[in-house]
């Protein structure tokens, strides 16, 4: 809708203050990378990032300062006269966004940029792309299933589950205070643990189906209410002995150096869940470890409609 492929149905799109409604994609001063790299395997690099300038009749002298320009800030100066079929992937997908620099656009558009390429080589054009849009300081709106692409790239987040918008803000705001389940499982990784609970008669613990509990910082009108109760991985901790804990099975350990994945359950219940432990913690399989979370730390949600209890 930003690009004009689809029209929108009411409201207004603005890019740079100007309204875009009647526009024609062209027309818009926007500028699309995409999933796939869509080059032409039978143009040289040059020729590929060229290609759009040329169609406008932008002067042969600005196209070269324009490509030459593009291709040090991205650093293939030495891949001009390559085919696309000669770089790696990685390579392509600077050439993709080359051809989108040189527009010199109002708003660049990320479709999944990088679904293509392997973990090593996103983690690389992840940062890339941060220090480019830094440099340029262009809008960009960026397209993502991967939460961690979106917390490390965006200022601004928008959470969208079938076709809904959950919660727009900080990436921060949206991992310390989700607005919905929905929200809360996305964001974060490991994910956030979910559990059936209860408030107590007054509405100062939360009560699991365990047996266990924990304290809570609540209102006392939502005592003794049905909750779905949320934690972090990372925010559950070791307890010290006389302090409230819940007892967590053991099931399987990932040994990942600075961190320990711990997977287990509570008590009966089956829900599988996680807790990340510092590595100096050694952990096997069959313990039952006793674990705290200060109440800063429990997010609670209405079992009914999945929002937030603030």
């Amino acid at each position: 809708m930003i690009a004009g492929l689809e029209q929108i149905t009411s409201g207004e799109v603005s890019i740079g203050g100007r309204v875009v409604n009647d526009l024609e994609p062209g027309e818009r001063d926007v500028a699309m990378v995409f999933q796939n790299y869509a080059l032409y395997p039978h143009m040289s690099v040059y020729d590929n990032m060229a290609y759009g300038l040329r169609n406008r009749q932008v002067p042969k002298a600005e196209i070269r300062t324009r490509v030459q320009k593009a291709a040090e800030i991205l650093e293939i100066e030495t891949l001009l006269q390559r085919k696309p079929r000669q770089l790696s992937g990685g390579q392509r997908q600077r050439v993709a966004m080359g051809r989108a620099i040189v527009r010199e656009p109002s708003v660049f558009l990320f479709d999944e940029p990088l679904s293509n390429l392997d973990a090593k080589l996103r983690v690389q054009m992840r940062i890339e792309i941060k220090k480019l849009h830094e440099r340029l300081s262009i809008t960009s709106v960026y397209v993502t299933h991967d939460q961690v692409e979106a917390m490390t790239l965006g200022q601004r987040l928008v959470v969208m589950n079938a076709g809904n918008v959950e919660q727009i803000g900080k990436p921060l705001e949206l991992y310390e205070a989700p607005q919905t389940k929905f929200v809360a499982e996305f964001i974060g990784s490991p994910a956030m643990n979910l559990i059936d609970a209860h408030l107590s008669q007054y509405g100062d613990r939360v009560e699991l189906p365990s047996g266990d509990e924990l304290p809570v910082h609540c209102p006392a009108a939502w005592a003794s209410r049905a909750v779905i109760l949320g934690i972090r991985p990372e925010h559950f901790q070791l307890a010290e002995p006389g302090l409230a804990a819940v007892h967590f099975q053991v099931d399987l350990v990932e040994e990942l150096g600075a961190d320990t994945l711990v997977h287990g359950h509570l008590g009966s219940i089956p829900t599988p869940l996680t807790v990340r432990l510092p590595g100096i913690n050694k952990v096997r399989a069959g313990e039952i470890l006793p674990l705290t979370v200060t109440p800063q730390h429990l997010h609670l949600f209405d079992p009914a409609t999945e929002q937030r209890l603030d």
